[in-house]
C-alpha cells in the first residue's frame, strides 16, 4: 500500500488533520491510517547557522571580521537538539519506499513555507508534494481543502520570499549588532524590524522627557444650569480682565444652536493587527497574548486562521457568513431583531492570502465553560466584530450651543445616541466595559435632566437664538498643556502598522514594519533583552525605553532605524512573493547596505557617558570605604580591585525565601543588618522573623548570619 505523507506545523493540528482524513493509528511521532501518514514539525526545526559554523574565528567579535555574508549557495542551517528526534521521524517517513508524495500542511503563509521547505531540503526529499491551503480547521474545510490541493511548485516564490526575509534579517541582525557591540564594548543587539520599532519608543520617550508644560487660562460661565467654555489664553492678566467683563455684563446671548445627525458605520472585521489592538486596550492583552489566545481557539476549530492582514471575507462567503451571524446572535442570546447585511464585510479584491478572522460553526455546540477565561474573550471580541460588522449604522446626535458675552464666545457640545445599531449588539456580549469614550458620552439611557442634550430636545425655546440670558458663578479655569503620552501596545502596533505609510504606494499590499504574524514577537523580544520594559497597572501598560535601549538608539546611524528604510523592505519581499522581483537582487541590496555600513560607520563622539553612566551609590563598602553600586545582578563595590559584593541571587537567603533586594543592600550597609519579616524556611516550610547580620571574611567578600535575639528584643 502507498501513502501521502501529510506534515502539519504543530502537533496538535496534526490531530485535527488526522481525524478528519482517517489517519488513526498512533505511532512514535506520527499517525497512520486511510493511506495516510500525518506528522508535524515542532515550530522551526531547521535554523540558520550562528557565524562560527562558517569558520571557528567568529566565536570572537571583531570588527576586522565584518560583513559576515555567506554566498548565495553557502548557507548553513543546524538542527537544534529539542528538536532532532521529530526530525529525525520525518525524514524517516519522507524516505520510506511506501510513501509517494508529500502534503504540505503547514500554516498557510510566508512563515509556514518556509518551515516545511527546510525541512524537505534538509532531509534531502526529492518526492512530489502538494500544498493545502486552508483558513479554518473546521472538519469541513479541511475536506474541501484535501480536495482542492495545489501543486506545491504554485508557492515557489512564496518559499524565495520567506528565504530573503530570514537570511536579510540574519545579515542586518548579526553584523549590524557586531559592529556596535565591538565599537561601544557591550551587547547591543540590533534587528531590521526591531530596532526601528525600538527607535519610535525612544523617540516619544525624548518628547516626553523634553515636554515643558505651559500653563493656560479659560473662562467658564454657567447660563441655565449649562457649563460654557471661552477658547484658551496664555496670559493670565487676559483672562482675568475677561472673566471681569463677563461679571460686569451679567448676561449672554445665544448665538448659535444646532443638531447635527452623524452615522457611524459599522466597523471592519478583525485581522490580526486590530484584534492586538482591541484586545489591549479593552483587557489588558499583551500582543502576544491575544495571538496566543486565538491561535489555540485556531486548533480548538473554534476561530478561522489568525495570522492574517485581511479585514474582509472572499465574494463565496457570503450566504455562509449570513447563516454564521445567525446561529452565533443565537449562541450569545441576543432576542432583538437584526438586519445581516453581509455585503458589507464581503470584497474578495481586498482578500491576500487569508480572509478576516470570524467564529467559526462549532461555537454554537461549544460550552464556554470548557474554554479559558483569556480565550474567552477573545472568542467574544471576534463574535460581537462579525455582528457587529453585519449590523446597522449606529445614528448619534451632536448639540452644539455658542454664546456671546462682551465680545467673547463660549460654546457647549454634547452628544447622545439615537439609535445604536451594530453597537448595541456589541455591548451585549462584551459588556459596557469595553466601550470607547466617545460611545460612553453618548449614551443617554438616563440622562442629566439639566443636561444640554435635555434641555434643547425638551425645552428648544430656552436656547433660542438671539436670546438673553442671565450668567452665573463665571470662573477663571486654569491647565497645563500635556505631552505626547507613552505607547502602549495598542497604541504602538498602530504605529507600527503605519510605519513608513507616506513613502509607500496605496497598491501596496503591506505597509509598515514587520507583518501581523511577526509585531507581537518584536515586541516581547525587545523586553527579553532588555531594551523596553512595561510599566504601568494591571489594565494599563506602557511600553518604556530602557537605558539601554535609549543608548542604542542613540549611536544607531538613520539607515538603521528608519521605519521608512524597513517598510520598503516589506514591500520589496512583498514583489518577491508575486515574483515581480528577483530574490538576488533584494538580497544584493541588503548586502550592499550591510557593506557599506560596515566600511563607513564612525563612532559617535562622547558615547562612553552615555554608554557607562555614573550609578548612584546605595552605602559604602564595608572593606574599602568605596561607593556600592547597583548592577544588573547584585550590589558591587566600586572599586574595581576590592571584591566585595551582594549578590540579588544569594545561596544563603534562599535558604529563607528571600531575595538581597536595594531596601535589605542599603540597610545592611548603613546599620550591618536587615531586619526580614515572614521568612520561610526551605527544609521545613515555616515561617519565622528574623535579622540577618553582614559581616567580611579575610577576603573582603561578605558573610551573614542570622540572629534572632536582635528581633525579641
Amino acid at each position: 500500500m502507498n501513502y501521502k505523507l501529510v506534515i502539519s506545523e504543530k502537533p496538535s493540528v496534526a490531530q485535527s488533520i488526522a481525524k478528519v482524513i482517517g489517519a488513526t493509528d498512533r505511532h512514535d511521532g506520527y499517525m497512520e491510517g486511510n493511506g495516510y501518514l500525518v506528522s508535524w514539525c515542532i515550530g522551526h526545526l531547521i535554523e540558520l547557522a550562528q557565524p562560527q559554523e562558517y569558520d571557528e574565528k567568529y566565536e570572537k567579535w571583531k570588527k576586522e571580521d565584518l560583513p559576515i555574508i555567506p554566498g548565495k549557495d553557502d548557507w548553513k542551517y543546524i538542527i537544534s537538539e529539542a528538536t532532532k528526534k521529530q526530525f529525525q521521524v520525518l525524514k524517516d517517513l519522507m524516505k520510506r519506499d511506501d510513501v509517494e508524495s508529500i502534503i504540505e500542511a503547514t500554516d498557510a503563509g510566508r512563515e509556514g513555507e518556509l518551515i516545511f521547505r527546510l525541512v524537505y531540503h534538509k532531509a534531502g526529499c526529492k518526492k512530489p508534494f502538494e500544498r493545502l491551503w486552508i483558513s479554518s480547521m473546521e472538519d469541513k474545510a479541511v475536506k474541501e481543502g484535501f480536495q482542492n490541493l495545489k501543486n506545491g511548485t504554485e508557492y515557489d516564490a512564496l518559499y524565495e520570499a520567506a528565504l530573503c526575509r530570514e537570511r536579510a534579517d540574519w545579515i542586518v541582525g548579526i553584523n549590524c549588532t557586531r559592529l556596535f557591540s565591538t565599537l561601544y564594548g557591550q551587547t547591543l543587539n540590533v534587528g531590521r524590524v526591531m530596532t526601528p520599532t525600538l527607535a519610535m519608543i525612544v523617540s516619544r520617550e525624548n518628547e516626553i522627557t523634553g515636554f515643558k508644560p505651559e500653563t493656560f487660562y479659560s473662562v467658564q460661565v454657567t447660563v441655565g444650569s449649562i457649563e460654557a467654555v471661552g477658547e484658551r489664553i496664555k496670559d493670565k492678566a487676559e483672562a482675568l480682565n475677561i472673566l471681569d467683563a463677563i461679571k460686569e455684563s451679567g448676561k449672554a446671548t445665544v448665538v448659535k444652536v444646532a443638531t447635527v445627525q452623524k452615522t457611524e458605520k459599522p466597523p471592519s472585521l478583525y485581522d490580526l493587527t486590530s484584534l492586538q489592538r482591541d484586545a489591549n486596550k479593552c483587557y489588558g492583552f499583551t500582543a502576544q497574548q491575544t495571538l496566543d489566545y486565538t491561535q489555540s481557539l485556531y486548533e480548538k476549530k473554534l476561530v478561522t486562521y489568525p495570522r492574517t492582514d485581511s479585514r474582509y471575507l472572499t465574494d463565496e462567503m457570503e450566504e455562509s457568513t449570513k447563516i454564521l451571524s445567525l446561529k452565533m446572535k443565537e449562541k450569545y442570546g441576543y432576542t432583538k431583531n437584526i438586519d445581516i447585511n453581509v455585503k458589507q464585510v464581503v470584497n474578495g479584491k481586498k482578500v491576500s492570502d487569508h480572509h478576516a478572522i470570524i467564529p467559526t460553526e462549532n461555537v454554537a455546540g461549544s460550552f464556554f465553560a470548557d474554554i479559558p477565561i483569556g480565550e474567552q474573550k477573545i472568542l467574544g471580541m471576534i463574535t460581537a466584530r462579525l455582528l457587529s460588522a453585519v449590523g446597522k449604522p449606529c445614528s448619534v446626535m451632536e448639540y452644539h450651543l455658542a454664546l456671546s458675552c462682551a465680545g467673547h464666545f463660549f460654546k457647549a457640545n454634547a452628544r447622545a445616541i439615537v439609535n445604536p445599531g451594530w453597537r448595541d449588539i456589541q455591548n451585549w456580549i462584551l459588556g459596557k466595559d469595553t466601550m470607547d469614550a466617545g460611545e460612553r458620552d453618548a449614551q443617554t439611557e438616563d440622562p442629566d435632566k439639566n443636561s444640554l442634550v435635555d434641555i434643547i430636545k425638551s425645552h428648544p425655546d430656552i436656547f433660542a437664538e438671539g436670546r438673553s440670558l442671565p450668567i452665573m458663578d463665571p470662573i477663571l479655569k486654569e491647565g497645563k498643556t500635556a505631552p505626547a503620552k507613552r505607547y502602549t501596545e495598542d497604541t504602538l502596533l498602530s504605529s507600527m502598522e503605519r510605519a513608513g505609510a507616506d513613502n509607500t504606494p496605496e497598491e501596496a499590499e503591506r505597509k509598515g514594519l514587520g507583518t501581523s504574524a511577526t509585531r507581537a514577537g518584536i515586541i516581547e523580544k525587545l523586553i527579553r533583552i532588555g531594551f523596553l520594559e512595561r510599566k504601568g497597572d494591571k489594565k494599563t501598560k506602557y511600553l518604556v525605553p530602557t537605558h539601554k535601549g535609549i543608548t542604542l538608539i542613540t549611536v544607531i546611524p538613520e539607515i538603521i532605524r528608519s521605519p521608512n528604510m524597513t517598510a520598503e523592505w516589506e514591500q520589496k519581499l512583498v514583489k518577491v512573493e508575486h515574483s515581480s522581483m528577483k530574490p538576488d537582487l533584494f538580497m544584493s541590496e541588503i548586502e550592499q547596505m550591510v557593506n557599506g555600513l560596515v566600511q563607513d560607520y564612525e563612532s559617535v563622539k562622547d558615547a562612553e557617558a552615555l554608554l557607562h553612566p555614573e550609578c548612584d551609590s546605595i552605602g559604602i563598602c564595608p572593606v574599602c570605604g568605596s561607593k556600592v553600586i547597583e548592577k544588573q545582578k547584585g550590589f558591587f563595590c566600586s572599586n574595581a580591585g576590592c571584591k566585595f559584593a551582594l549578590w540579588k541571587n544569594n545561596r544563603f537567603f534562599d535558604s529563607f525565601g528571600k531575595k538581597i533586594n536595594r531596601q535589605v543592600a542599603e540597610s545592611l550597609l548603613l546599620n550591618g543588618r536587615a531586619d526580614l519579616k515572614k521568612c520561610r524556611s526551605v527544609k521545613t516550610g515555616k515561617t519565622f522573623d528574623t535579622t540577618v547580620v553582614l559581616s567580611t571574611n579575610d577576603k573582603g567578600q561578605a558573610q551573614f548570619s542570622l540572629d534572632f535575639e536582635i528581633n525579641k528584643k
